[in-house]
This record gives C-alpha cells, structure tokens and sequence, in this order.
C-alpha cells in the first residue's frame, strides 16, 4: 500500500485518502492547539503559503495524546487555527501517532522513514517530509521550526 492509499478524515468528517496530494511534497504534522510548541503554526502556513503554487502542500494531523495538549473538537480545532494562525493549509481530524491505536499514515511513515528512525513520536509538531513520489525523504524532531525547513523543501521540487 502506498501513501496515497491511506484512509483518513478531513476536519470536516469527509473520508477521503492522500491521493489528491500525489506528485506533491508533503510535510505531515502531528499537531496541538494547547502546546507550547504551538506558534509552529504561523510558520507551517508560512511554507505553505511561499511554496504551495510549486507542488507543496502542509498536512496537518491533530493528536491528543501528548499531555492532552488537543482536546477540542475538530470544528474548535479548525476556528482555533484560522482564528489565531490564519492557517490555510489541510487540517485532518484527530488520530493517534503511538501505540495500539497508531492510525495507518502513521504506521506507515514510521515504517517507511530513513533509516534508524522509526521510532514512536516523541511530542506534537513532528514533522515528515515526503518527496513527490510519497516516500519519506526526512523525519523531522518536534522542536526543529518550520522555517529551519525551506532549505530541504526546495531541494525536492
């Protein structure tokens, strides 16, 4: 199975899979309304917005498993973005990235990550960049900020 093939919901409970984003480099983030990490998402749209016209797209996933850092509604957590964030970008609805319930896009790019780094989601806002053929060229630590990036996205389109 590939990327593409995934079945996720969007925030508005549509099921759909990632094929619409075929051809495209991804950057798919786990993310939290109520983290400290949470200002990411000024910079998450920002690459979307510089890039998006060039065949990139920002993917993002909330998860409440860290600390219960995302707790709201998929509804509250669509106006809290676009409210605070102005954020454009897709918004999925709430999956897990660990343990028993691990969704398949995670399973997936956990398994499919270089080398050595498959290991479990340390906190939100970690981040995988995916090339255009929809294999994970690099996983990126929670910490690492968004602009730190526009190096490694330009390199794949």
């Amino acid at each position: 199975m590939s990327l593409y093939d995934i079945a996720v919901q969007t925030i508005s409970g549509e099921e759909t899979t990632l094929a619409a984003y075929k051809g495209q480099v991804l950057l798919i983030v786990n993310t939290a309304s109520q983290c400290g990490l949470t200002p990411q998402y000024k910079g998450l749209q920002e690459l979307y917005t510089k890039y998006k016209d060039k065949g990139f797209a920002v993917l993002g996933f909330p998860c409440n498993q860290f600390a219960g850092q995302e707790p709201g509604s998929e509804a509250e957590i669509a106006s809290f973005c676009e409210s605070h964030y102005g954020v454009t970008f897709p918004l999925f609805a709430k999956l897990e990235v660990n343990g028993p319930g691990t969704h398949p896009l995670y399973q997936h790019l956990k398994a499919h990550a270089p080398e050595g780094e498959s290991e479990d989601i340390e906190w939100n806002f970690a981040k995988f960049l995916v090339d255009k053929d929809g294999q994970v060229a690099k996983r990126i630590g929670a910490r690492v900020q968004p602009e730190e990036l526009a190096a490694d996205i330009e390199s794949l389109l």
